[in-house]
């Protein structure tokens, strides 16, 4: 039985012998050659998505200014951006925006930095002994702050829903605009190229996991927000809707804006669409038969996202989905991704180049991922509801 450490997998990286396959390409290969063969013959398998994640954003250090200021308030080409970190450091959300001017967010101030661009600046500060000044107006570039960095709280969704709408109006939401009458139907994960997908119960995923973020080599640095395992499961062990996710982080001043992409969806907001790679070291047998996922075999869910409690009305297969239509509820209903096929399949095949080229090793993880969560939901107080 065929077991590989990850010394051993970096060994033969560095020496330019390491095979590697994206996932795509392994899970074809998976058609003639049992899990021992390949666990056999491949050492690493790349996965990859390209995908809207509205939980992101970027920490940004402007620099001290003479007199120094406390910023307290602080606007980027007129975004908000959180402000209670320190005197002059920053967090901005991909979602944050003007509410006069909804079609511009935090998420276009991200991508506008990446491609060199130059954004102004405005802060407010009360005025202290110590940061005397109480308003400053400049203009910032990527090159002019001190440090830029994406950290992003819930990237990567472990699955996710196919979103239909069976009421008689129009609806606009995260997953797109949905036609009334189950007229069309959204989906989001890149199947079986998709990172989380490929090790499901997190063998080699987990904090220090490096990974290819947004151009540039990036790191996993926690679970992600509403990190979820409880989720059911189908014969594959694949959850059959959203459940976990990851926490990131990466060097923005070294990212390509084209896999930083920003989004407006119609009467929703901004979003960032982020590329992120992820590789898998084949360790196994079991590690194998994982990253050997089809399309046919991950099932997610069919919910409305029209009615009270989106309610499920099905499950499809990935297969199902790429077809280009669905049944649901005995009607044909045409589909659509709200993420990026091809760009999941460049990633992946720059990462798998990278790794071939001895300039991006696997790492082993610091710590492994909890194993057991569910989700908490909030609650309102009696006599707070809304009317």
């Amino acid at each position: 039985m065929t077991i590989k450490t990850y010394e051993e997998i970096n060994r033969k990286i560095k020496a330019g012998e390491a095979v590697v396959l994206t996932a795509e390409e392994v899970s074809e290969m998976a058609r003639s050659c049992s899990p021992e063969e390949i666990a056999e013959r491949v050492d690493v398998v790349t996965t990859a998505t390209f995908g809207a994640m509205c939980s992101s954003g970027a920490i940004i250090n402007f620099g001290h200014t003479t007199p120094p200021i406390r910023m307290e308030k602080i606007r980027l080409n007129g975004v908000p951006c959180y402000e209670g970190l320190a005197a002059v450091d920053s967090y901005i959300g991909a979602t944050a925006c003007d509410p006069e001017k909804p079609e511009y967010g935090g998420a276009h101030v991200i991508q506008d930095l990446l491609e060199g661009k130059e954004i102004e600046l405005e802060a407010w500060g009360k005025g202290t002994d110590c940061y005397p000044r109480k308003h400053i107006k400049t203009r910032i570039t990527k090159d002019s702050v001190n440090e830029i960095f994406l950290f992003n709280p819930r990237n990567a969704y472990q699955n996710y829903n196919v979103a239909v709408n069976t009421t008689a109006r129009l609806i606009h939401t995260y997953m797109g605009t949905l036609l009334p009458n189950l007229r069309n139907a959204t989906y989001s994960t890149a199947g079986e190229l998709s990172p989380l997908l490929n090790d499901p119960e997190f063998r080699t995923i987990g904090i220090g996991t490096r990974i290819f973020l947004g151009g540039a080599q990036g790191f996993v640095v926690w679970p992600g927000t509403q990190f979820n395992t409880s989720k059911p499961k189908n014969e594959f062990g694949i959850p059959v809707s959203n459940a976990a996710t990851i926490a990131v982080i990466g060097n923005l001043k070294e990212m390509s804006p084209e896999f930083i992409q920003a989004a407006y969806f119609e009467k929703y907001g901004t979003s960032l669409f982020v590329g992120m790679g992820i590789p898998i070291p084949v360790l196994d047998a079991d590690m194998a038969r994982r990253v050997s996922i089809r399309n046919d075999q991950i099932e997610t869910s069919v919910l409305d996202y029209g009615s009270p409690g989106t309610p499920k009305l099905g499950q499809v297969t990935y297969e199902q989905l790429r077809s280009g239509t669905i049944k649901v509820n005995g009607k044909k209903v045409r589909t659509a991704p709200v993420a990026s096929l091809a760009k999941a399949r460049q990633i992946a095949s720059l990462l798998k180049k990278s790794i071939q080229e001895g300039a991006f090793e696997i790492t082993c993880p610091v710590q492994m991922f909890p194993q057991h969560t569910s989700l908490k939901s909030l609650t309102e107080t009696e006599g707070e509801k809304q009317p």
